[in-house]
């Protein structure tokens, strides 16, 4: 299961021995590391990178969630449901993209308390136990949360939204004249150009999926070809699914166009 991690230390040397301790999970098959970083919160309560990122063989790809999960824990978690501003809009952007309730992002900023250190990563594990286990050894305290389909959901949402309001401004418009029904259709028609941005940035959205996917599926091959036994086999199983749920994810989003159509045509 694909999935988000901070682990809090307390020092930056404790930190390292846990990002270390996550590498050979990887070598070992246990998990997937697609990419991690260490960052710390300073005695003044700010944030800093301690370490970039580390994001494997196959590049920067794989480390959007990751680096949006950082955005958003140096950021003011205020920006995540504020005002619709440019900060705001990135903010969005960043709570979308690391697959996160924002409750997590409450709970592990409050625990990245000043004098702490955190390893970011994000990761495809089936239990928890070695992850625990190994992190435990290093003096760490693991935060973990399955990644969600989001964006997805607010797609979704939004859409249904756009479509419902274009109908019924239709309904009004045909039973208006003169004046009342121009205004009416001047303003369904700007639904429309909204809706159609919308979709196309759906579209956009499940393009990048796949990239991802793909990207993803590299770093599993290439464990793939460093393993033996019964770790083989686990990542045999774990690139299948993962191929497999990222293609119903961007066939989803790809329908978006085809389920707007009646609404933009009216």
């Amino acid at each position: 299961m694909n999935k988000m991690l901070v682990v809090i230390f307390d020092n930056e040397t404790a930190a390292n021995a846990g990002l270390q301790a996550l590498r050979k999970l990887h070598v070992d098959g246990d998990i997937t590391l697609y990419a991690a970083a260490v960052l710390g919160r300073d005695a003044n309560g700010v944030l800093s990178l301690k370490k970039g990122m580390d994001a494997g063989p196959v590049g920067t790809g794989v480390g959007l969630a990751v680096g949006s999960m950082i955005g958003l824990l140096g950021g003011p978690l205020g920006l995540v449901v504020g005002a619709v501003t440019g900060a705001v809009a990135g903010a969005m952007r960043d709570f979308w993209v690391a697959g996160v309730s924002l409750d997590f992002i409450e709970e592990t900023e409050r625990s990245l308390q000043p004098g702490k250190v955190a390893v970011v990563a994000e990761v495809e594990e089936e239990w928890v136990i070695p992850v625990d286990a190994a992190i435990e050894a290093v003096g760490g305290r693991v935060f973990r949360r399955s990644r969600t389909e989001v964006a997805e959901a607010q797609f979704d949402h939004d859409i249904a939204a756009f479509k419902t309001e274009i109908t019924e401004l239709e309904a009004e418009a045909a039973s208006a004249s003169g004046v009342a029904k121009a205004k009416l259709e001047t303003t369904r028609d700007a639904a429309k150009r909204s809706l159609d941005a919308l979709v196309q940035r759906a579209r956009q959205r499940a393009d990048a999926l796949k990239q991802q996917a793909d990207a993803k599926a590299e770093v599993i091959k290439a464990q793939w070809t460093q393993s033996t036994g019964d770790a083989k086999a686990r990542l045999e199983a774990r690139v299948k699914h993962l191929q497999s749920t990222s293609h119903a994810r961007g066939v989803k989003l790809g329908q978006a166009w085809n389920l707007t159509k009646e609404a933009l045509a009216l």
